[in-house]
């Protein structure tokens, strides 16, 4: 079915790529929302944050009366967005919140995964290695507590990355868009296989047409497929997310404030933590996307 995301539709592409940009947010402020109750928004609130996922697939809540480690807040964020099917992913708490903080030495296995350490987290979507059963379409982090230094996120969004690949030769899409473009190998715990190997597009479409994304920048664990056209689309890929590019949005959550997203590209530079200051961040993944009461966008790939 025609549609933007169909690469022999360009005059759907190029009406829904107009407005899309024309719409984008410019600057860090345009995507805040300041919030006095995140559990409880007010109908401004809520249509305030809204409009920024609309135009940008996410918003940033700030709310300076809230700031304690009450888990029961992002769940009831996201409840009023239409995210209510939490994954219950490797390392998840067991509410399948996961507290993203520095694990101490000799605590688990915690501490062999990146995200519980204070080391940078190169660009990515999260979930990129579940099952197509369990695609992650909206994930909210809320931060209880920042680091002493460092810890900023940079934010992409995955509509953005599409149309700039797409701008400088649609061939980048058919390739990211093929059904074994990335392979996560299995993981493995001893002999034993702990996760099978997940092959998949980095580009598909959603049932109800809306984009979705599944990228790492990682080097390790992960084979691309091996072909020209697969290398110089990575390649195209990696270079954008290197570049200074303005639609690339930089944000240092405080206590207080979330993000909250449909699975946008991101990133985490590494940080130092002291004892007035140790990173806390809850993280909730969502086999929901936000429901943005959007038109339908189904279109081939």
């Amino acid at each position: 079915m025609a549609g933007p995301f169909d690469l022999a539709d360009d005059v759907s592409y190029q009406r829904w790529r107009k407005n899309k940009l024309n719409a984008y947010p410019k600057h860090l402020e345009d995507l805040i929302v300041t919030v006095a109750d995140p559990r409880n928004l007010t109908n401004d609130e809520r249509n305030a944050i809204l409009d920024r996922c609309r135009r940008a697939n996410m918003a940033i809540y700030a709310s300076t009366t809230h700031t304690a480690a009450d888990k029961d807040l992002p769940r009831r964020m996201g409840e009023q967005f239409g995210l209510v099917a939490l994954d219950q992913n490797f390392l998840a708490d067991e509410d399948a919140i996961s507290t993203l903080t520095v694990a101490e030495e000799g605590t688990g296995q915690r501490t062999d995964f990146i995200p519980y350490t204070n080391k940078p987290i190169r660009w990515h979507s999260d979930g990129y290695y579940n099952p197509p059963t369990r695609r992650i379409c909206g994930m909210i982090l809320h931060c209880v507590q920042d680091a002493e230094r460092g810890g900023e996120n940079r934010l992409l969004d995955h509509e953005i990355a599409y149309i700039l690949l797409r701008d400088e030769n649609p061939d980048f899409i058919r390739a990211l868009s093929e059904p074994d473009a990335m392979t996560i190998p299995p993981r493995m715990e001893g002999d034993a296989e702990a996760r099978a190997a997940e092959s998949g597009p980095v580009f598909s479409l959603l049932p109800n047409g809306a984009l979705h994304m599944r990228y790492t920048a990682r080097t390790k664990s992960i084979v691309w497929k091996n072909t020209p056209e697969m290398r110089a689309a990575v390649a195209a890929l990696e270079k954008i997310l290197a570049s200074d590019s303005a639609y690339i949005i930089q944000a240092r959550l405080k206590p207080g404030m979330g993000l909250i997203c449909n699975n946008i590209l991101h990133d985490r530079t590494g940080f130092d933590d002291s004892p007035v200051h140790k990173r806390i961040v809850f993280r909730a993944r969502y086999l929901d996307r936000m429901q943005l009461g959007e038109e339908s966008k189904t279109a081939s790939l």
